[in-house]
Formats: C-alpha cells, structure tokens, sequence
C-alpha cells in the first residue's frame, strides 16, 4: 500500500473509531442514567445534607464538619458500630459452616439431588421482613413452636420467651438469617465448585490423595475467588442488616441490638435529625467502599502470578 493509500485510510479509520466509541456511549447511557439519578445525585445530597443542621420542619443552617465531630463522641454510634461488626462475624461464620457442606453435599451427582437444591434454596425467595415477621410467631410464647418444643425436649419447664434477652435473641435472629441466606451462598460455592475441571480432581485421586487433602490443596485454592465474592457479599449485606432487628426485638432487649442502619433510621426518622442521619450515613457509605476495595484486592490476588 502506498504512503498516499495509508494518509486517506488513517482518516477513516479514526472516524470509524469515533463512532464505535458513540455507540458504545448510547448503549451504556440508559445505565449511566439510572446510577446518576438513583446514586450518585443523592449521594451528593446526603453529603451536603451532611453538612447542615436539618430539621424536619424549618431552615437549614450550615454546620460545616460539626455532624462529623459529633459523631466521634457519640457512644451509642459506637455501640452500634461494635454490635454491627459482632453481628456480622457471628453471621458470616456460621452461614460458611452451614453453606459449605450443603455446596459440597449438592454438587455430587446423586438421586434425588436438584429436589435437595431446591428445598436448601426455598428461603432465599422469602423477603427478609416476612422472614422476621414469621420467625416472631414461631417463637411466641403462647401461640409459637419454638417454646412447646423446648418444652418437650424437657430442656425447660416453663414457658420460654426467646426473644426476651440478648443471648437467645441474638441466637434466634442470627439463625433465622442463616436459614433465610445459606441457600444463596451454598449456589455460589456451587458454581465455584463445578468450575473445577474434574480432570484434576480424578488425577488427584489417582496420585492417592485423601478426600481432605484434595479439599485443602486443591479445592480451596481454586475457589478463591469464588469464596472471596461470597465472603464480601456476606459481610456487606451484614452490616447493612435492619430489618430483622427492627421487626423481632426493636433493638431490645435494653437496646443491645441496634445496628448502625438502625441507628441511622432512629437518628433520621425518629429523632429527625436529618443532617446527622446524612453524616452516618456518608461514614457508612465510606465503610462498604472499604469493603469494596477489599474485594477488589482478594480478586486480584494470585492474578499478577
């Protein structure tokens, strides 16, 4: 091709460049729509609500950092912040102790065993407020199934109310979610499970490894990624927690069980506190973007290998 071919065909290619470039623009402008108008404009407002006392009813007036410095001395942030991240550790613990065999019990190729996935999914489709509403009446004191069986199992003779002090609230709810999240994760590990080339697995075998060293050597190693995404998903839709608080204990007993986004939903809509609603927030915000970065990094390790 020659020097004068090569000068007319740069033109073009750079405008056929341009408009790949537009299209792809269109195609992700309804998308980019969405996150401005649901995301991104209010969170700009939260951040300038932040900034401000602002009641209710009445006139705003600006405050600076003041919301911030308030919150730093605040106990009962604190409180939250501590149940909050006890309240995820617990959780998140038992749902992989739970999760895990249910994955490694649905993944072998067995009779009966898309039924079993189902059943281990079910509560997943459930809404966690009809989850907490439901988990209320089965442990009534009068009208609930928790409380006659305890009794018949003779582990107590008089009626027992579980959700009348912190350690068998906090037992119930932290198995009610379990019950109600399990099913989710146990798919996740699944999938990172029938990812695994069964070649390796076979070879493994062959080489004479026990059943858990192929789970601790190779297994694990080549889930990593899998678990890191359901260990983040976990965390994150922990410290988010609300409903099941707000809905089997009210943050009771003795306000023991307020997590952050409760106390946020008290400061903002109780109290009606919006501006130091808006900073919570924003520092809860700054939180899950941790989180986030965190995920990003357990992705990523091993890639650069």
């Amino acid at each position: 091709m020659t020097s004068s071919a090569l000068a007319l065909a740069k033109p073009h290619a750079r405008r056929r460049l341009r408009t790949g470039q537009w299209q792809g623009l269109l195609y992700i402008a309804p998308a980019m729509a969405l996150v401005i108008v649901f995301f991104l404009i209010p969170v700009l407002f939260t951040a300038w609500m932040s900034l401000h006392n602002w009641p209710l009813l009445g006139q705003p007036t600006w405050i600076g950092l003041g919301n911030y410095i308030r919150m730093l001395s605040d106990n009962r942030f604190f409180a939250a912040l501590g149940f909050t991240a006890y309240y995820t550790v617990i959780t998140t613990i038992v749902i992989f102790v739970v999760a895990f065999p249910l994955a490694l019990f649905v993944e072998q190729q067995r009779r009966g065993v898309a039924f079993y996935r189902t059943v281990f999914f079910l509560p997943v489709v459930v809404g966690l407020a009809t989850a907490s509403l439901l988990w209320v009446w089965l442990a009534n004191v009068d009208s609930g199934l928790f409380g006659p069986a305890i009794r018949m199992l003779g582990l107590s003779e008089k009626k027992v109310n579980l959700l009348a002090n912190f350690d068998s609230a906090f037992a119930t709810i932290v198995v009610m979610v379990v019950w109600k999240i399990a099913g989710f994760t146990m798919i996740i590990l699944l999938t990172g499970l029938q990812s695994i080339p069964t070649e390796l697995t076979e070879a493994a075998r062959i080489d004479g490894a026990k059943r858990w060293q192929r789970f601790r050597y190779l297994t694990l190693p080549l889930m990593r990624r899998t678990i890191a995404l359901a260990l983040i998903l976990s965390v994150t839709g922990s410290v988010l927690a609300f409903d099941q608080f707000y809905i089997m204990t009210s943050g009771g007993p003795q306000n023991r069980m307020i997590s952050v986004v409760y106390f946020i939903f008290n400061q903002s809509f109780v109290s009606f506190q919006l501006g130091y609603g808006s900073a919570l927030s924003i520092v809860l915000l700054g939180i899950l973007v941790l989180l986030s970065v965190v995920q990003l990094r357990l992705l990523r390790v091993g890639d650069e290998k």
